[in-house]
């Protein structure tokens, strides 16, 4: 489902980071020890195996309404990819700082609470099935931590949040 693939995602990035921040500090952070693990493992299974989770939903933010995954987090487009086309032209670097929204659902499952534009899915540059909102493939920011956050928002002048119609906002 959509939280197993961002879990997948944010796991395989924290591990990522630090298998490059070496033994020195990352030892003594939290959770990096004994018990955290084995604690919030079980609190991360059950939203995973939840059939009624919604896999795009809408949210009040500072830039009007705007589309958010269902666990509250902005989703972006990317201007140079093509509306309609069926493709992602995010691959390699982009995809480290923009991961794909993807879900193992087939199209018909997806609830979209609130969002009244077309959703679809394309097979992403990565392989896996990636959600659309009005044929705009969508994207995670790496940068956004918390659920509400739109830092995402007109970096480079071509990543942009959309509106539950299927607008594109550019403010």
């Amino acid at each position: 489902m959509l939280s197993t693939t961002r879990a997948a995602v944010t796991g395989a990035a924290i591990a990522l980071v630090l298998g490059f921040a070496g033994c020195g500090d990352a030892s003594s952070t939290p959770g990096g020890g004994y018990g955290a693990p084995a604690e919030e493992e079980p609190m991360k299974e059950e939203p995973m195996d939840d059939p009624q989770m919604t896999a795009l939903s809408t949210a009040d933010s500072e830039l009007g309404e705007i589309v958010v995954d269902g666990e509250g987090l902005t989703v972006y487009m990317f201007d140079d990819d093509e509306q309609g086309s069926g493709e992602s032209t995010c691959a390699g670097d982009c995809l480290a700082n923009w991961p794909p929204v993807t879900t193992d659902q087939d199209t018909a499952e997806i609830e979209a609470t609130g969002v009244t534009a077309e959703v679809g899915t394309i097979t992403g540059t990565d392989g896996s099935t990636q959600l659309t909102l009005d044929g705009w493939p969508l994207y995670y920011f790496a940068g956004d931590a918390e659920p509400g956050d739109v830092t995402g928002q007109a970096v480079g002048g071509i990543w942009w949040v959309m509106a539950p119609d299927g607008a594109v906002i550019r403010e």
